[in-house]
């Protein structure tokens, strides 16, 4: 669990279950915006984790009314502020 207390942006791996986050930047390059944003993920999107896979396995997000699974390393580099 992580305690932001600055409300920082933090990555949405580190955003507790059921917690609501806003999308305030992605880092990474241009092919992997673009194929985020192509699936509806883009900063200033409201976002939150449904559920984790063990042993470092994917997430599934909820975003827009829609469930979508993405990987680690892609929701590593997704940035949001708690809300």
């Amino acid at each position: 669990m992580v305690f932001n207390m600055n409300n920082e942006p933090i990555p949405l791996t580190a955003l507790s279950r059921h917690k609501h986050g806003k999308i305030v930047q992605i880092i990474g390059g241009m092919g992997l915006q673009r194929k985020l944003r192509i699936m509806g993920i883009r900063e200033g999107q409201k976002i939150s984790i449904v559920s984790r896979q063990p042993f470092r396995g994917p997430l599934t997000i909820s975003i827009n009314g829609n469930h979508l699974t993405i990987g680690r390393g892609m929701a590593f580099k997704i940035l949001v502020e708690e809300i």
